[in-house]
């Protein structure tokens, strides 16, 4: 027979375990508190460098190659705007899941995908960039929404 007793808060205590031996708590794990606040740095780099993307775009129309017939018409300067509005969002947003908003979580999935959709969109344009910004936009998904799924738990 068990001798675990239940603690103040209802839990089962856990005698003589070892501290290994338990269970940590969903809302303190380590994966998912580090994954988001990684995922809070890499929007504060996407959120720059998709700036300097744009700035890029719009300031010099020699920076990425034209291509011929593209279902998607918009011309470099319409890119740049897109690039520069999108990732002045995805930086403050970033600065804002740091500081552990809570607004910045939803916020921050939302514009990952907007990020994501634009950088599709502007695969022709820049083909490895594009698919790196996308990796890292997937991940920031991934990282936002594995901390809402913790903290429901509750």
């Amino acid at each position: 027979m068990s001798q675990h007793a239940e603690s103040p808060s209802g839990r089962p205590s856990h005698g003589g375990d070892p501290s290994w031996a338990r269970r940590p708590d969903d809302r303190t794990s380590g994966w998912v508190t580090g994954g988001v606040v990684f995922a809070g740095v890499l929007l504060l780099l996407s959120g720059a460098l998709t700036i300097l993307q744009g700035i890029a775009a719009i300031a010099e129309n020699d920076v990425y190659a034209h291509i011929g017939a593209y279902v998607y018409k918009m011309n470099l300067t319409g890119w740049g705007i897109v690039h520069v509005v999108l990732g002045a969002l995805v930086l403050v947003t970033g600065y804002g899941l740091l500081r552990d908003m809570t607004w910045a979580r939803i916020t921050g999935i939302v514009l990952a995908s907007l990020s994501l959709i634009a950088q599709f969109l502007f695969l022709p344009y820049s083909p490895v960039w594009s698919v790196v910004m996308m990796a890292i936009d997937v991940f920031v998904i991934w990282a936002l929404a594995s901390r809402q799924e913790h903290a429901s738990r509750v």
